[in-house]
């Protein structure tokens, strides 16, 4: 029976990529059924690009491609390599999870955008692992980048060697959480921070460790405050975004944060229902502030009280990767991409920014420009020991520096936060 409906859910996968029904989806032509949509209209028979001159990719996307977070990110990277390399022609499915698609799983998403005739296939999140890992034995010759991953890093624990065909993409964001921490310091006056987490892995463990590490360094150095009256949590909500009935509602833990004396929230999910929530507490006058992620824009929710975004930009290295597809040189390689710290918020340069919010001060931005400054010169290196795990084992000893293993396979959350290292 399994089997049957498995085939039956393929097989609608592809009469539903032929039909023309329309969703809630935002695209410029009304997408099929399984939600593969062709962002480009077609052009009149006598404009239609030479076949050997045009380049299809997919896109798989786990949120909405207009969630104003991490899929619209990658959605407007696709665009940024569609503007930016002749004849390419993006292929989008978004909602790729077991809420929004039932039965519907990415390696069958992909099959969908090769037989459309994708040469290079996006998957967009690390909760694609299992869908990335099979498309790629399944599909050999296709070339194929998983966003997150180490399935390429040969010094990786999860290495494939035959796997020639999957890249691994991902910025470096521990930067801009960094940087999204020390702004949470400089604003705080309670030193109560919470943190919005998505569910727990070694991404999102790193992730909360480098905003610890930012809050509590501004803290102390800025601030002038000891780091011992520091209260740093961080509450999970069990996915990217919110599955009401499965995942902890966000703007309820949001609430329960600035209800348990925290002035300011940092959010670690793919969407703005802190910053909202923020928003609404503080027309009521309430004295609180939050910090979005992933996508550039997402302080437009509630400007006024925004401290910043950190945010991913995915479209350069896409725009390599692509060309290296079209150039016959494409390389299975892990890719750990960081800031372009001569200018940060170039979207033709960085692969991780971080847009300045109205909700700092002239000084509190300068304190904060000078810690961007720290990153970018080396001078400041917060995952230097002596730092040890929430358990109290020591991760690295006094003038130890961590490397990229260290930092990127977090086995703990850091000694000093609250909140659960494991699920």
């Amino acid at each position: 029976m399994k089997r049957w409906l498995a085939l039956l859910a393929v097989l609608a996968l592809v009469v539903a990529a032929c039909g023309d029904s329309s969703t809630d989806e935002t695209t410029t032509q009304p997408p099929a059924d399984t939600g593969v949509t062709d962002t480009t209209a077609a052009p009149p028979p006598e404009t239609t690009v030479a076949e050997a001159e045009e380049f299809v990719f997919g896109m798989i996307l786990v949120g909405p491609q207009n969630d104003r977070g991490w899929s619209q990110a990658h959605f407007e990277g696709g665009q940024y390599v569609e503007e930016n390399v002749p004849g390419a022609r993006m292929l989008v499915v978004d909602k790729v999870n077991p809420a929004d698609r039932p039965g519907v799983t990415a390696d069958q998403v992909a099959r969908d955008m090769i037989d459309q005739g994708a040469q290079l296939v996006f998957f967009t999140s690390d909760d694609m692992k299992d869908g990335a890992l099979l498309a790629a034995e399944q599909n050999p010759d296709t070339p194929m980048i998983w966003s997150s991953g180490d399935s390429a890093w040969e010094d990786g624990k999860d290495y494939r060697a035959d796997l020639a065909n999957l890249g691994n993409a991902m910025g470096r964001m521990e930067f801009g959480k960094m940087i999204a921490g020390c702004a949470a310091a400089l604003k705080s006056e309670s030193g109560t921070i919470g943190y919005l987490g998505p569910l727990i892995n070694d991404e999102t463990r790193r992730l909360v460790n480098s905003a610890y590490l930012g809050v509590r360094y501004c803290w102390e150095n800025y601030e002038e405050q000891d780091p011992a009256t520091l209260d740093f949590s961080v509450n999970w909500i069990g996915f990217w975004f919110n599955i009401p009935g499965v995942t902890l509602d966000p703007t309820q833990v949001t609430n329960e944060f600035f209800d348990g004396g925290a002035d300011v929230v940092i959010s670690g999910i793919d969407t703005t229902e802190a910053l909202v929530r923020a928003g609404q507490r503080a027309a009521a006058d309430e004295n609180v502030w939050a910090v979005p992620y992933d996508y550039e824009d997402a302080c437009a929710e509630a400007p006024s009280i925004c401290l910043g975004v950190p945010f991913f930009n995915w479209g350069p290295t896409y725009k390599e990767i692509a060309e290296s597809v079209i150039a016959g040189e494409f390389e299975a390689d892990w890719e750990w991409f960081g800031p372009d710290w001569a200018d940060l918020n170039n979207l033709d340069t960085t692969g991780v920014g971080f847009e300045f919010g109205e909700g700092l001060t002239e000084d509190e931005l300068a304190q904060l420009q000078e810690f961007v400054d720290g990153l970018a010169s080396g001078d400041i290196n917060l995952f230097t020991g002596p730092l040890n795990w929430q358990d109290g084992t020591e991760f690295l000893a006094d003038g130890e520096e961590a490397s990229d293993f260290d930092v990127w396979y977090a086995e703990q959350l850091l000694e000093g936060i609250e909140g659960a290292s494991s699920s």
